[in-house]
């Protein structure tokens, strides 16, 4: 039975991720057979765990997914999960009307669903004594959420390590490490969070410093030693696949495709090929032609210039079903404006504007009615981009509220066989 720990932080920019990717590395280097996970809506964190542990990493959203997702994509034959929380660890989506429903999808949700142990990540740079009292109150804060261990990170001295851990000792719960402050381990990022991991060229560098870094720093026995077995629940179906053939763009620009759904689909028969729309390629023959979320806006020159990609949307659009998710559904516009104010014509299937020059951000979770095409039904979702829509004119394709429950109006648009939006798709309801 699989086992499963969760790495979690008091809040962003800890260095929870840092401490994962050096954990997974570690494991691996061990010999140890280790999947990992990413909680919350994330594209880019999970391809940087598949690096890490050469094992594919999952998403597991506790306010999208429904009870039976999670449980299916939780269980494996592996000898232990790693969850990688986001944000602080009681953090979740608002819901002002309904104070029950407050803060639902933080990671702490999958610490008490699956009844597994968190592993506290404190950022302790610019703390003393004053560390035992917040992981004190985090501890307390719910009773069914267990904090098996603290990793204090940023530790400045020796000294400072022997003071922290002191502090702590009262509240019986185990430093397992003290990481120094390194400024090798920082990790760049931009709008959409970290730079992606195909794009570093000194990839697998970084995930060995880190590797050492928790080696030379942690007890991972102790951590190990830690985990618990999976709390048994009951797996549900999978979502059927939108069409029998797909077409998935996929590079730098197209990036963001959830695996969970692309898994379901194959499970179930569909023929899914991939194509890059960044080396001009055309897209194959299929039923369904699906261009994915990603960073269009900072290759938006260079896809404006592949005829032949564009050029094979265009004749398909006439023949098949072409869909677009928020970056893929820019890309089906007329024309897209990148930071610098220059338009780029984009595939014109659809009579969309949209521009970077003046960014806004638009971001949380949605639930969705798909009114038309292959993905009609209803759907957990979320948004989360910077453009701003100049031009959408025609039909929309959905109605969309936020995770208040307030109504956000009609969604993306429909013109023919060809669809798109913003809104990312997670899982039926």
């Amino acid at each position: 039975m699989s086992r499963g720990v969760l790495i979690a932080a008091p809040a962003s920019g800890s260095g929870k991720t840092t401490v994962t990717l050096g954990l997974l590395r570690a494991l691996k280097r061990r010999g140890h057979t280790v999947r990992s996970a990413k909680s919350g809506p994330d594209y880019i964190d999970p391809r940087f765990h598949e690096a890490a542990s050469g094992a594919p990493c999952v998403t597991l959203d506790a306010w999208a997914m429904t009870t039976e997702r999670l449980a299916a994509l939780a269980h494996g034959p592996e000898d232990l999960m790693v969850i990688e929380g986001a944000m602080g660890l009681f953090d979740g989506a608002p819901h002002a009307r309904d104070p029950t429903q407050d803060g639902k999808g933080a990671c702490a949700d999958l610490a008490k669903m699956f009844d597994i142990p968190v592993i506290l990540v404190v950022d302790a740079s610019r703390m003393a004594q004053s560390a035992a009292a917040m992981v004190a109150g985090f501890a307390g804060h719910d009773a069914r959420v267990r904090i098996a261990g603290v990793i204090l990170n940023k530790v400045g001295s020796l000294r400072h390590a022997a003071m922290l851990t002191r502090a702590l000792a009262p509240l019986s719960i185990p430093v397992l490490g003290a990481l120094p402050r390194d400024a090798s381990l920082a990790t760049p990022s931009r709008h959409l969070g970290l730079v992606q991991a195909g794009e570093r060229s000194d990839l697998n560098a970084f995930l060995d410093r880190a590797a050492d870094a928790i080696e030379a720093s942690v007890d991972i026995d102790a951590l190990l030693a830690s985990a618990s077995a999976f709390h048994s629940l009951t797996s549900g179906p999978r979502t059927p696949p939108p069409a029998q053939s797909i077409a998935v763009a996929s590079d730098a620009a197209f990036a963001f495709a959830y695996p969970h759904l692309l898994s379901d689909w194959r499970a179930q028969g569909a023929d899914i090929t991939t194509f890059s729309p960044l080396a001009d390629e055309p897209a194959p023959p299929s039923d369904l032609i699906y261009l994915p979320g990603g960073y269009p806006e900072l290759h938006a020159g260079k896809l404006a210039a592949n005829h032949r990609f564009l050029q094979s949307l265009r004749e398909a659009a006439a023949r098949r079903r072409v869909y677009g998710e928020c970056g893929g559904y820019m890309v089906l516009g007329d024309g897209l404006i990148d930071k610098d104010g220059v338009r780029h014509r984009m595939a014109g299937l659809l009579p969309l504007e949209t521009s970077f020059e003046t960014r806004k951000l638009h971001l949380g979770y949605r639930s969705a009615t798909v009114m038309h095409g292959p993905f009609a039904g209803s759907w957990s979702a979320h948004e989360f981009h910077y453009a701003t829509t100049l031009k959408a004119e025609g039909t929309p394709l959905l109605t969309a509220s936020d995770a208040e429950g307030t109504d956000l109006g009609p969604q993306g648009l429909l013109h023919g066989a060809v669809s798109g939006s913003f809104v990312h798709l997670i899982d039926r309801t």
